[in-house]
């Protein structure tokens, strides 16, 4: 049985019309996701300026989408087939992007306690568009912390948790990774150590994925004397490395670097390591950034927690 041509035009105006808005639909996701993370997320305009350019190309690149598709919205484009399935596919892939851009929003900085009774007075704070430095109030340390965040987290939220390191006179840096994962940067802990030539003892840390960049950052570079890790671990093994002091602090009820994980890591550590585990903490607990997905659930407060891993990490940095 034959298809008349009406039939077939009507057939092919439903398609164009369904193109139509599939489009319509990836210029407002472009623009939509672009807007949301860029006016309601202050972590990504203060974080590292790979995520917010990305977001105005993102956003200026659906806006001129969505002129265009008005311009020609009387203009009959045939396709073949084959152009009609790559029409489809690029707005796929168009959509996938504005979901991968909506899971890079970064968890933003949430002020605890100490931060709300008022700024240290024993420290001074210092920001660029890819770190955040603290140093003591008046003093010249000599012994300083590279600090890897967790992905996609903000890095001042670690600002309050590494205060006390500071006041007991270390100078800490907290990067400002891009898109907020560490791994697209394992290297950036060079640049703020060049950036301090007057600290001559350094130390690298992280939380969750951010600990192992700071571990494959101590394997291969011998003048780092210490590694800090916050619900996290390595993930090649640090034995051979020499002269390396390394610190392991976790949560008993991390959902996410589970105790059994942590066990497992000790097989990677250096025989000496130093191990601390906050009772009932969590791995949120190592930053003030509000409830993460996938975490177990606390058996004690954020700040008794945050005491614990703030004690752990001086009296560990004291001694190198």
């Amino acid at each position: 049985m034959e298809t008349s041509p009406a039939s077939q035009g009507s057939a092919l105006a439903r398609k164009r019309t369904a193109l139509f808005w599939a489009s319509v639909g990836c210029t407002a996701a472009l623009v939509g996701v672009a807007l949301w993370m860029l006016a309601g997320n202050p972590a990504v305009l203060g974080g590292h300026p790979l995520l917010p350019g990305i977001l105005l190309a993102s956003a200026a690149a659906g806006a001129a989408w969505a002129v265009l598709l008005w311009r020609r919205r009387d203009v009959p484009r045939p396709r073949s087939r084959v152009r009609a399935v790559g029409a489809w596919a690029g707005r796929v892939a168009v959509l996938a992007l504005a979901a991968g851009l909506a899971w890079l929003n970064p968890f933003a900085y949430q002020p605890g306690p100490t931060a709300e009774a008022g700024p240290a007075s024993d420290l001074t704070v210092t920001e660029t568009d890819t770190a955040i430095t603290m140093s003591p109030d008046g003093a010249r340390p000599t012994n300083g912390l590279v600090f890897y965040p967790g992905a996609r987290v903000d890095a001042g939220a670690y600002q309050d948790i590494l205060a006390p390191a500071v006041g007991a006179g270390c100078r800490v840096v907290i990067l400002k990774e891009p898109l907020g994962l560490s791994l697209l940067d394992g290297n950036q802990a060079r640049s703020a150590i060049g950036a301090n030539p007057d600290i001559s003892t350094w130390a690298v840390g992280g939380h969750s994925l951010g600990g192992v960049s700071a571990s494959s950052f101590a394997l291969n570079n011998a003048d780092v004397k210490g590694l800090v890790l916050y619900a996290s671990y390595p993930v090649e093994s640090l034995r051979g490395r020499t002269g390396l002091s390394v610190l392991s602090v976790s949560g008993t009820r991390d959902g996410l670097s589970t105790p059994e994980k942590i066990r497992a890591s000790r097989e990677l550590l250096p025989p000496d390591t130093e191990f601390a585990a906050v009772q009932g903490g969590v791995h949120a607990f190592f930053g003030d950034y509000g409830i993460q997905p996938g975490d177990g659930e606390p058996g004690m407060s954020r700040s008794a927690a945050q005491q614990q891993v703030a004690a752990a990490t001086v009296s560990f940095l004291g001694r190198l």
